[in-house]
């Protein structure tokens, strides 16, 4: 699954994670992962088309469009590499256009306890700080050292996950016959503090030899067409803002159908303001070396 990353008019802020868009097609968590999944992950590349479903509410968009590619690639033994680029281009109306480009790349390793991420974005003719950093697990805590945009320590709660570990636990419950997953997810995001509450709703099985409206090429893939995926929806929730009235608004939702070798399809984002629908349109396999 990808690793996706938020886009507004206003900003360009990186979100697995992913999932997520972005990302999200995600790192996905080793050994565990294999394990939960039923089978190693594909080493992959992705290209998605972006454009715009629905606008709504103040901030009215008339027109979006864009693409993501995303290459995966690493094993159990080694860890799990994933790089991703995202370029949008959103109008406002009344000739305001909004061109961004957002570059990621992060390593996990397959135990889900270290994490390294570099994210980049630029909005129009202007560099945003870039983001570097890590984060090492050890216990019931995680430390995270950033050296981007400013060199900075500090600590997180130990049952945060890394993205990788997201979309491995979200492939487990799918298979345990769960609906509701909530985890707490840092990627790297915003200025690298940022940490997301996440639910993760998840639809019945879809057996790989059902017939599809809309094929696309991960679904004429011969490694693909034997594989069972799951409707997903995850929103995420920014844990440091307060509710209102209650209820706190997700900053963003994305949906896909996630296949339990972590390549994912048929893509929406709401980013409240609009919707942007990402489809498949090229799906290459890549070798990978498994683990000795």
């Amino acid at each position: 699954m990808a690793r996706w990353f938020p886009i507004s008019p206003r900003e360009v802020s990186p979100l697995l994670l992913t999932a997520a868009v972005a990302v999200v097609v995600a790192g996905l968590a080793g050994g565990r992962a294999e394990a939960a999944a039923g089978g190693p992950y594909l080493a992959h590349q992705a290209l998605y088309e972006l454009k715009l479903v629905k606008s709504r509410g103040s901030n009215s968009i008339s027109s979006a469009r864009g693409r993501i590619l995303y290459n995966f690639s690493g094993s159990a033994c080694e860890g799990y590499t994933s790089e991703f680029r995202q370029v949008s281009e959103l109008d406002s109306g009344e000739g305001k256009r909004t061109l961004s480009d957002l570059r990621s790349t992060s390593w996990e390793d397959g135990d889900g306890k270290s994490y390294r991420f570099k994210i980049s974005t630029r909005m129009n003719d202007t560099d945003s700080s870039p983001v570097d950093g890590m984060a090492e697990r050890s216990g019931d805590r995680i430390t995270v050292k950033l050296k981007q945009p400013e060199a900075k320590t500090f600590t997180l709660d130990g049952s945060t996950v890394f993205p990788t570990e997201q979309i491995t636990r979200i492939i487990a419950a799918a298979r345990e016959g769960k609906s509701v997953l909530e985890l707490t997810v840092y990627d790297g995001s915003d200025n690298g503090e940022k940490v997301y509450n996440t639910l993760s709703v998840i639809g019945q099985p879809i057996p790989g030899d059902r017939s599809i409206e809309t094929p696309d090429p991960s679904t004429a893939n011969d490694a693909m067409k034997s594989l069972t995926r799951w409707p997903v929806t995850v929103s995420y929730y920014d844990r440091d803002a307060k509710a209102r009235d209650g209820e706190q608004t997700p900053v963003y939702a994305m949906s896909f159908e996630l296949f339990e070798n972590g390549v994912s399809r048929a893509l929406v984002l709401d980013y409240n303001d609009f919707v942007i629908s990402g489809a498949l349109g090229k799906f290459d396999v890549r070798d990978s070396r498994p683990c000795k």
